[in-house]
């Protein structure tokens, strides 16, 4: 992910400081861990400042409006209670190669400034803070105590202190193309990182994408280059520090992120503030999507694990109780000849009652014939008892097997992050998840954009709809709030999948193609994926009961019919959307 550098904060703070100040804190809202949000009110506008330390995504820019649930964080709450009301006046960066910028309220314009917020983009090291017109630290989102660091503390009630001052040589519009040619070249090395050793405040992607303009690779030695290449780069050197003094930017994409200064540029953006909050927030989502799928993948694995363990003891100790009855039966055999008995025997042989094949059965010498029978009918009780006792256990493991094989499903069908739709229905299993007792809840909210992820859908030959549930929440609602009278309900035989509507207007017959469509889909999103054809059914949603007590997605159905899905079919019509 691409880091926000010099450049990109200059074009920022230039594009607030024309369109947002000043403007008055309406709202005060923290997004998650390290996102807050300020309301800004302007006489011809509203919208939310977004200000970011997160180690790897740090920024400050326009962004999108906070989800409407509850905001639970103390640093919000600090910052709410000093700044609501105010008035944004001012913001500049604190030196010109510092990623520092004071932000300064007022009660109204041209009032006495009463607060800073001092946001610190610096990688892992970002950080934001609060303090009174003195510089007093009031609030700071994350406190840096001695035993953290030995160059510099940020903790309430102190001074605020800036960042050690930047070493090294700065860039400037004045050097001419003499000491700087000298400079970078003065030690052979790769252009970039010659580039990136010789001046301060240059960025990795300011260095790469001036490279890259000038036709050259960045892993060319600069002993390789020819005075035009020289030329060219100077050339762009000073177009790039031209762009700071004059505040002229072109941001767009780029094939590895994005730029400000037009160059490699393969999708133009008018608005700086929308391209760096868009993408942010979608490598931002991409980060969180893996990391919560890995979570919640290991979390089903560990319980399934220990799951089957457990089932294949109770499967174990039901085997052994299917041998009751062969204990019962050698007691009956040693009553029936308990005066072939003598004393001091290990063993005894006997014809069996029914097959009269010849039955050895072994015998405890200390004990007599009606005391060796006596053991054997306890040993036959008391696997019968077991069994009884056993058997409810293994049903009730069993569909905890069936429930977390159902989650798992959910998760390997979302196995890329394609857009916020993705990522809500993961955070929609964990929430699950945490209601089922198999994740401990959090102590503070996490990310959460107040909206609930929406099913698949499609459409069969004939054009009717096809719902599809991405996780165990949505398949309950599909089934029993959304799934009309006329609608079908579709779902794998006996094996963990989604729930699968076919959406029908009153009088609306579908053919066999669009049944087969349904079950194709249904097949496809189940746990036999990878099978060449799966059993599916199919009923009216109002023969599909949820039994009580039972888990989310967990149903039982009746008057089914079955079809044959196939999923092959289904991959092979996604690859030639592709």
């Amino acid at each position: 992910m691409q880091s926000l550098d010099v450049t990109t904060l200059i074009t920022i703070c230039n594009d607030l400081q024309t369109h947002w100040v000043p403007a008055k804190v309406e709202q005060v809202y923290q997004r998650d861990t390290y996102t807050i949000c300020l309301a800004l009110r302007t006489l011809k506008k509203r919208s939310w400042l977004t200000i970011c330390w997160h180690p790897q995504a740090a920024r400050l820019c326009m962004g999108d409006p906070p989800p409407r649930i509850p905001d639970t964080f103390t640093f919000s709450d600090q910052l709410r209670h000093q700044l609501n009301g105010f008035a944004l006046i001012n913001l500049n960066m604190i030196s010109p190669w510092e990623r520092v910028v004071d932000l300064q309220f007022a009660k109204r314009p041209g009032d006495e400034l009463i607060w800073h917020i001092f946001v610190e983009i610096m990688g892992k090291y970002s950080n934001v803070i609060l303090t009174d017109s003195k510089q007093q630290i009031v609030t700071v989102a994350h406190q840096v105590n001695a035993n953290q660091s030995t160059v510099r503390t940020v903790q309430t009630g102190q001074n605020y202190q800036l960042p050690p001052p930047l070493t090294g040589t700065f860039p400037k519009l004045e050097e001419s193309q003499q000491k700087w040619q000298e400079r970078v070249s003065l030690i052979p090395g790769l252009l970039q990182k010659q580039l990136l050793n010789s001046y301060g405040g240059l960025s990795p992607s300011v260095a790469f994408s001036l490279i890259q303009e000038a036709n050259l690779n960045p892993q060319q030695t600069t002993n390789t280059l020819t005075q035009k290449n020289w030329d060219d780069l100077y050339y762009l050197w000073q177009s790039w520090l031209k762009s700071l003094n004059t505040a002229k930017f072109r941001p767009g994409y780029t094939q590895k992120g994005y730029t400000v200064l037009g160059w490699g540029i393969t999708e133009e953006v008018n608005n700086i503030q929308t391209l760096i909050n868009d993408y942010y927030s979608k490598n931002i989502s991409q980060e969180k999507f893996k990391q919560l799928r890995h979570q919640l993948q290991q979390k089903i694995k560990s319980c399934l694990k220990k799951l089957y363990n457990k089932a294949q003891n109770f499967k174990e100790k039901i085997q052994q109780s299917s041998e009751a009855d062969q204990y019962r039966q050698k007691g009956d055999l040693l009553m029936a000849h308990y005066h072939l008995w003598q004393p001091g025997m290990l063993s005894i042989t006997l014809d069996d009652f029914e097959t009269e094949k010849p039955i050895k059965i072994p015998l405890n010498p200390e004990k007599n014939a009606i005391q060796n029978a006596q053991i054997f009918y306890k040993k036959h009780q008391k696997l019968k008892r077991a069994k009884a006792a056993v058997d409810p256990l293994l049903n009730e493991v069993q569909e905890e097997i069936n429930y977390l094989e159902q989650v798992e499903d959910s998760l390997q069908q979302i196995d890329a992050y394609n857009s916020l739709e993705d990522l809500q229905a993961l955070e929609e299993i964990k929430q699950e998840l945490i209601q089922q007792n198999y994740l401990a809840s959090p102590s503070q909210q996490s990310a959460n954009t107040g909206s609930e992820s929406q099913p698949y859908q499609h459409k069969t030959p004939s054009g009717f709809e096809v719902w599809i549930g991405r996780n165990n929440r949505q398949n309950d609602h599909l089934t029993f709030r959304t799934a009309g009278d006329y609608d079908l309900w579709f779902h794998t035989q006996e094996i963990a999948g989604s729930h699968v509507l076919l959406r029908l207007e009153p009088g609306a017959k579908p053919d066999e193609d669009d049944l087969t469509c349904a079950a194709n889909w249904a097949a496809y999103y189940s746990r036999a994926r990878q099978s060449e054809q799966v059993p599916v059914v199919y009923t009216e949603p109002k023969y599909v009961y949820k039994p009580k007590g039972a888990k989310p997605g967990m149903v039982i159905y009746k008057r089914e019919r079955v079809l044959w899905g196939k999923p092959h079919k289904v991959q092979s019509y996604l690859k030639s959307k592709q």
